[in-house]
């Protein structure tokens, strides 16, 4: 491994990936590939031959795929390009990686779980998803996990920032706009900031360069998200004290509020094989949340 490995990051301008540029730089060199190519090599997800370009023209040691179609409702008559961007691709992202020998870290979610249970999700639970969204991220896992890659995956959830679409930022918008919101109350998970997990991330992999871990008793699926857990209303009534809105706020049944995508009602994951295996403490959720409030220049 070079003394500045060089590291191929997919999905450059989602949640996570824009925290990674950052996270990442100290660890190694990062090359942002992107559909425009505008901060790096130009990659287009639905084009195996752009894929492997971008691979070839690189020459990474180690890929980060912060790339997915996240649009849960949308997926369900959507259903190729989501499958493409969240299947097809980490299965070629893990022969490349396979092929080089060098490590590959992906991000899953929680709706591979279907949200029948009341106890934290831990990662050998029998994974059994609602819609198509979590059918196609769970096909993307078990593709990079048979392509014989050095691959981590980590599950996350219910993940927000400064920048994309997210329920921090929607609900930031709404206290401006409105007196008064319903929100879900029968929705269980847990908030989790994208820099935390881009942080972590970084951690990790650089533990991996210097050989502090190596990949082979490491690789596997990591459940990650911060400690804790609430409702979609539990986290509305925490944005809305932490950024001083008067909206006021009522509790709904999903039943109320039909989509498209049907969700876990149960999405909270164990985290404890993460932390004995990396020794990294996860924050709580509220604490996550005062921080990444700081960040935004225009709080509600």
């Amino acid at each position: 491994m070079s003394d500045h490995p060089r590291i191929l990051l997919i999905g450059s301008d989602g949640q996570v990936g824009w925290e990674l540029r950052r996270t990442l730089a100290p660890v190694g060199q990062v090359i942002a590939a992107s559909i425009g190519g505008e901060t790096g090599p130009a990659i287009d997800l639905l084009d195996t031959a752009s894929v492997r370009k971008a691979f070839d023209d690189t020459c990474p040691d180690a890929i980060v795929n912060a790339a997915a179609y996240t649009a849960v409702d949308r997926a369900e008559t959507d259903y190729d390009l989501a499958r493409v961007i969240n299947a097809d691709a980490p299965r070629l992202l893990g022969e490349l990686a396979a092929e080089a020998g060098i490590p590959i870290l992906h991000y899953s979610t929680d709706f591979v779980f279907s949200g029948k249970t009341q106890r934290p999700y831990r990662e050998e639970d029998k994974a059994d998803p609602l819609g198509i969204y979590g059918e196609t991220k769970l096909a993307g896992e078990q593709a990079l996990l048979d392509s014989n890659a050095d691959a981590l995956v980590l599950r996350t959830a219910w993940v927000y920032g400064v920048r994309g679409s997210n329920f921090l930022l929607t609900m930031l918008n709404l206290f401006r706009e409105r007196t008064e919101l319903s929100v879900v109350n029968d929705q269980i998970g847990t908030p989790t900031w994208s820099r935390m997990l881009a942080e972590v991330s970084a951690q990790i992999l650089h533990r991996v360069f210097i050989g502090d871990l190596t990949m082979e008793r490491i690789r596997g699926v990591y459940h990650v998200t911060s400690a804790g857990a609430t409702s979609w209303y539990g986290f509305a009534q925490a944005i809305r004290r932490a950024s001083g809105s008067t909206c006021e706020l009522t509790p709904i049944p999903t039943s109320e509020y039909p989509a498209p995508a049907p969700r876990p009602a149960y999405s909270v994951l164990d985290t404890s094989k993460f932390r004995s295996t990396f020794g990294l403490v996860l924050p709580d959720w509220r604490q996550s949340l005062d921080l990444c409030l700081a960040d935004l220049p225009n709080r509600a």
